[in-house]
């Protein structure tokens, strides 16, 4: 038996005993104190409760209302309704990197943070998964390794799921759409008495695909997908609070839409490549989080374990001739432990401080054909990343309304690869490469710095912290200097402010910013074109703003408004005489990122319908550059989707649409083996959903 079935079988049972031992000593009590905060809004990813206002960094965040109305099933679906957020498509869930602010990484580790129900995501392989039973998801931007474990240069992304605690019933949504896409997804949450409850959910998506492979007149991109969540909420005694979290996802995709792009009549020729290209993942994880409280302190620790399992299968020269063919395993294990200690209840002084360290594994192997040559060969890289940081976090009320906030992370990190090479040529074995390379090691303190103001309706805050990504090896290196990469890091300088007006009716905040990157790892293709490494710049900048502005329903009408603008460049990246990227802006960054979402609610006074809801989404993105030169160049575009609902009771009818405006642009877009190649954007979409509650 595999050893992935071993432990989903293994936290399957571990969820079932705990549930059924917990039901049997509890006695049923049906009654359950939730904290309301009034005209305030909370956020976890504080990790102090801190209210909105009080937080001294830009914050968005989107509660289950707007995940809704927006029809998003991933992260990339919600990018533009944050400001300066962007999750590019880049045709599969293998490659799903992140930019906040103009910083991230399209290869290796993430430069930010994602958190899901605790567990931190590590790999970019793992960011694109599917959502069900989202509660809400914070975005803070700017460095949070005050606060969080593994630390996050751009910023971070909390995830937040349903707790049977504090939401019961049972849910069946069914969702179909043109270009044979599907979706079921049901989940119950109970309380088995007022300190136990406990949840499970169940999702499975289905897509015959978008892009029509020309020379095979197939699907390029089919999915099937299916996901599991159990969750058990047990309050021992009014001071201890421990919870479980396990989570479960299988999918298997096609994927690659890549064509050839013509850069001079800026033509994109079909799809057309003779070698089915894939994607297949198995992930779990599970998260122990145990809490302790009384009136002055709170201790809490989270022990997660996360899992991935995946093949990739590609046909690199996406054309019809029998070229390059490439099958890349991994299987990656990631053990972490986060403990935190903070104050509670002080009036002018709070604190916070942690511990965090984590191992990380990965085996992987990438074997290649190359045809013309009839040569096959397979590296395979055993890599072990160890990491071990303590953080701590101030807040002193100086005034009742002016705060200091000041911290300090120290964080230690090593990596070490084993490489082994083995080809074959003509069918005869050529002498193999196996090698151990020598450790590498980081080690930084970053401090961190704000002021914030609270005025009558309005407040401000002034911060400056240092952000920090640590080096390591490449899997690709064709040169000796392409075999490792140094550490990357930031320093952040932001000013900003947020208020609200007509009695809390309308929310509000702006943010300037600037950033200082050194050795900004960036992403290159290797010198034979197949492949990619990180390399370092020299120095680079972001700088920009952020608005957004949001209203609680008046007479039944919502608006949402979010705008981001990022001018990033690079400062000083020389390599020799003949290459110079001094002055270029910043790939796969655009300019800026609008969203415009309006809803409205019309409540009828019929029997067969409570109300209706109208809504819709306008997004629209700036122009881009697509690789260093700044030769491939993506014009702004803008998207619009739309929905309207029909509600009775328990039940809700939806109809909607993406990109009603059928607008026309690249989804992605690279360079290698002296071409260019292309994803179009996906087209037209409309579907129907139906939901009920029990």
């Amino acid at each position: 038996m595999k050893i992935q079935y071993i432990l989903i079988l293994f936290f399957s049972l571990f969820n079932l005993i705990i549930s059924a031992q917990a039901s049997y000593i509890v006695q049923e009590d049906t009654s359950l104190l939730k904290k309301i905060e009034l005209n305030e809004i909370i956020i976890n990813a504080s990790k102090n409760e801190s209210k909105l206002r009080e937080l001294p960094v830009s914050v968005t965040v989107m509660p289950i209302k707007l995940i809704e109305q927006t029809q998003a099933s991933s992260l990339n679906q919600l990018s533009a309704l944050s400001p300066n957020f962007v999750m590019p498509d880049y045709g599969s869930k293998l490659t799903s990197p992140v930019y906040i602010r103009g910083i991230g990484s399209r290869i290796n580790s993430p430069s930010v943070g994602l958190y899901v129900d605790f567990v931190p995501y590590f790999e970019k392989s793992a960011f694109e998964f599917d959502f069900f039973d989202i509660e809400r998801i914070e975005i803070l931007r700017g460095p949070q390794g005050t606060l969080f474990g593994r630390n996050s240069m751009g910023g971070i992304i909390n995830v937040i799921t349903r707790s049977p605690l504090n939401y019961q019933g049972t849910n069946i949504n069914l969702t179909a759409a043109n270009y044979g896409n599907y979706k079921f997804h049901a989940s119950h949450y109970s309380l088995i008495s007022n300190k136990l409850g406990i949840s499970i959910s169940a999702n499975y998506q289905h897509s015959d695909g978008f892009y029509t492979n020309l020379y095979t007149n197939n699907k390029v991109d089919k999915l099937n997908s299916y996901g599991f969540r159990n969750r058990l909420a047990y309050k021992i005694t009014d001071k201890f609070y421990f919870e479980n979290i396990f989570s479960f996802e299988k999918s298997q995709q096609g994927g690659y839409p890549y064509s050839i792009y013509d850069s001079t009549l800026k033509i994109a020729s079909p799809v057309n490549y003779n070698q089915y290209s894939s994607y297949d993942r198995l992930m779990l994880s599970n998260a122990l989080n145990s809490k302790y409280s009384n009136q002055k302190l709170e201790l809490s620790n989270t022990f997660s374990f996360q899992y991935i399992d995946d093949v990739q299968k590609i046909d690199q020269d996406f054309t019809e001739v029998k070229q390059y063919f490439v099958e890349q395993n991994q299987i990656q294990k990631m053990f972490a432990n986060e403990l935190i200690l903070r104050s509670k209840n002080n009036k002018r002084y709070n604190w916070l401080v942690g511990g965090f360290a984590f191992v990380q594994t990965s085996e992987s192997g990438v074997g290649v054909d190359y045809y013309p040559q009839v040569l096959w060969y397979l590296k395979s890289y055993n890599t072990v990343v160890k990491g071990l940081a303590f953080f701590h976090q101030s807040n002193f009320k100086i005034t009742k309304k002016l705060s200091l906030t000041a911290g300090l992370r120290y964080d230690y990190e090593t990596s070490e690869m084993h490489y082994r090479y083995e080809s074959l040529k003509n069918n005869i074995a050529l002498p193999i490469i196996d090698t151990l390379y020598p450790s590498t090691k980081d080690e930084i303190f970053l401090p961190k710095i704000a002021l914030n103001y609270e005025f009558e309706v309005f407040s401000l805050f002034i911060s400056y912290a240092t952000g920090y990504k640590a080096g390591g090896f490449n899997t690709t290196f064709e040169r000796p200097e392409h075999l490792t990469f140094k550490n990357e890091t930031s320093y952040n300088y932001e000013f900003g402010g947020k208020t609200s007006f007509l009695d809390n009716k309308i929310f509000a905040d702006f943010a300037i910013f600037y950033t200082q990157l050194k050795n900004q790892q960036i992403y290159r293709t290797a010198p034979s074109g197949r492949g990619s490494y990180l390399d370092n710049a020299g120095v680079s900048e972001n700088k920009g703003f952020e608005f957004s502005l949001q209203n609680k329903a008046i007479k039944g009408f919502e608006i949402m408004i979010a705008y981001g603008y990022t001018y990033s460049k690079i400062v000083e990246y020389v390599k020799d005489e003949t290459i110079n990227y001094n002055h270029q802006f910043t790939p796969y960054i655009p300019r800026y990122t609008f969203a415009f979402q309006a809803l409205q609610t019309i409540k009828l006074p019929l029997k067969w319908i409570d109300k209706i809801k109208i809504s819709a989404v306008y997004n629209r993105n700036g122009e881009l550059y697509w690789d260093l030169n700044n030769k491939l160049k993506e014009e702004p575009y803008s998207l619009l989707n739309a929905k309207i609902s029909f509600l009775k009771q328990n039940f809700q009818l939806d109809f909607w649409g993406k990109n009603l405006l059928n607008s026309d642009y690249n989804a992605f877009m690279f360079e290698a083996l002296n071409k260019i190649y292309t994803q179009r954007n996906k087209p037209l979409q409309f579907g129907a959903n139906f939901a009920v509650k029990f």
